[in-house]
């Protein structure tokens, strides 16, 4: 998995308000993506019979 910018409770207690304003602002959708977007490709991934004939594969 190579998401780019996830939006997590540290992101928001590691940078100052105005950092965290733009945070994902230069990646293609705009917006940092949620833990509850990338939740779903984890559990796909991680399934031996969903996901048992995928190798090499990155999602971005």
């Amino acid at each position: 998995m190579k998401p780019g910018p996830v939006w997590t409770p540290l992101v928001v207690a590691s940078f100052p308000k105005d950092k965290n304003a733009k945070f994902g602002e230069g990646y293609p959708i705009k917006r940092p993506a949620q833990l509850r977007e990338l939740a779903p490709a984890f559990v796909f991934l991680a399934s031996p019979v969903d996901s048992s004939y995928i190798s090499g594969e990155v999602l971005a």
